[in-house]
């Protein structure tokens, strides 16, 4: 498979950057290209493991064939093997920008913290497909006459509308707001997604077939009772959106928000959208000449610091409760699991403070303005180390420390008492349903991606969306062709 020694002979390669000072400029992706011939090579150091760990169970979710199509891309097949990675990916261009690739994690080539560029790999196959024309609408040769109802339309719900569309089914999906996406649209950056990829992938599902029902909201507009009347089957792909709260004083004061308001704000803005929505109401909030804390220390709380320095904020400091990483793992004792040890995002490496093993205690403020953030730092445990509190200037505090579970939307008010909720290791609430059919305790209504199982990634949203579709499909025709 592809050249035996290209792991001995060539280097690693990824996706280079624009420099911080050009980059927080524009809102646009940051990436530089690279050419084909250099993809080819990358592709040539997947060295043809005995156990391709990056494709089982602790790397990729949706076991994307990686040996197979960096072979594909080796050999100059460019053709075959975007069809192998839509094989398993419906949105290769969506998790090769914005999956932080445990993929690589696994990599047998990790083991010397030169993983196979695989994210690098994928985000141009899929690009490439594009430029060639190969991604395009393939409608089903027949129709079944059934008809699927689909809320939300993040990356669960638009992938699975694409299957069970496929599969020949009467496909509509409703989401609330003007545009689908969800908070892949909404919630992330167009620095790490520019939403134009986005709207050529609902071009092909439209061209499949696939109705989209935007500005539509499900349990006002809508209830659920009369979409379950009105088709065969019912997928819930709410997402996750309430924001854990915080608890700490003063997070009432003008100048401390919740992370989400903020990033969808800015998307809003760039789509040439109102920046207040049924969802996501609020007055402006921009950066601009601030100093601004976050307080958390995870993707979104990233996406905050990438947005602020965007808007020109004048300093960016993030809070983090946990000890700081270590430089190195110890490969021996985590691999191929996902470790922690210290990274730094893009977002970060643009001049961020990051404080470690901090606690936020307060939130001050004069005549109900922020002022300044009252912290401490914690020992192991997270207790408070007396005498070490300190207080860091503030004009805007962004909350940035996860999702408690679906958003208490209009459809969990509608089936409040019909549907079973779970709470989960990290205390979130989600709809209850197993990962084998995706059936919740309402009869023909399912649910995938994170209204189930709680705030996780783009691609388990994927691989959640495709299996629930296969379980939908079987339950309507008795049997399936659906992968799973």
């Amino acid at each position: 498979m592809g050249k035996v020694t290209g792991f001995l002979e060539i280097d690693r390669q990824v996706h280079k950057y624009q420099p911080a000072s050009d980059r927080i400029r524009h809102f646009r992706e940051f990436t530089l290209p690279m050419s084909d011939k250099e993809v080819e090579k990358q592709a040539a150091r997947c060295m043809d493991c005995g156990i391709p760990y990056c494709h089982g169970p602790t790397g990729c979710p949706i076991h994307n064939q990686i040996p197979d199509w960096n072979d594909l891309v080796y050999n100059g097949d460019w053709d075959n093997a975007i069809r192998n990675l839509h094989s398993t990916n419906n949105f290769p261009e969506f998790t090769g920008r914005i999956c932080p690739a445990p993929c690589e994690e696994a990599c047998t080539l990790n083991l010397e913290d030169i993983p196979v560029a695989i994210k690098t790999i994928e985000q141009a196959i899929a690009d490439k497909a594009y430029e060639t024309g190969h991604i395009r609408p393939y409608p089903p040769e027949k129709k079944t006459g059934k008809r699927v109802a689909v809320i939300g339309s993040g990356p669960a719900g638009m992938a699975a509308a694409q299957q069970l569309g496929r599969a020949g089914h009467d496909v509509h999906v409703y989401e609330r707001e003007s545009r689908p996406g969800g908070l892949m649209r909404y919630g992330i950056p167009d620095f790490k997604i520019e939403k134009h990829y986005i709207d050529r992938r609902i071009e092909q599902m439209q061209g499949e077939g696939v109705t989209f029902h935007c500005g539509v909201n499900v349990g006002v507009d809508k209830p659920v009772a009369e979409l379950l009347a009105e088709h065969d089957a019912v997928l819930y792909c709410g997402g996750s959106e309430t924001p854990r709260p915080a608890n700490i004083p003063g997070d009432d004061l003008s100048g401390v928000y919740d992370a989400m308001p903020y990033l969808v704000q800015q998307n809003r803005r760039i789509g040439g959208e109102p920046i207040q929505s049924v969802a996501w109401p609020s007055h402006p909030i921009i950066a601009g000449g601030q100093h601004v804390v976050v307080v958390g220390g995870g993707d979104t709380a990233s996406d905050c610091i990438g947005t602020a320095f965007r808007q020109g904020a004048v300093r960016v400091t993030q809070l983090d409760i946990r000890p700081q990483p270590p430089e190195k793992e110890d490969k021996l004792s985590v691999w191929p699991y996902w470790a922690t040890k210290m990274r730094t995002s893009s977002s970060q490496a643009e001049g961020a403070e990051r404080e470690f093993q901090v606690a936020t205690l307060e939130f001050i403020g004069e005549d109900g303005q922020l002022t300044g953030v009252r912290c401490c730092e914690v020992d192991e445990k997270r207790k408070p180390i007396a005498g070490s509190e300190f207080v860091i200037r503030a004009d805007l505090a962004f909350i940035a420390i996860g999702f408690a579970g679906p958003a208490s939307d209009s459809v969990m008010k509608e089936l409040d008492g019909e549907i079973e909720v779970v709470t989960d290791s990290r205390r979130s609430k989600n709809v209850e349903a197993n990962d084998l059919d995706y059936r919740t305790s309402v009869d023909r209504l399912y649910a995938a991606g994170d209204v189930r199982r709680g705030q996780s990634l783009v691609v388990w949203a994927i691989r959640e969306g495709r299996q629930a579709a296969r379980s939908i499909d079987e339950a309507l025709m008795g049997s399936t062709v659906l992968p799973r």
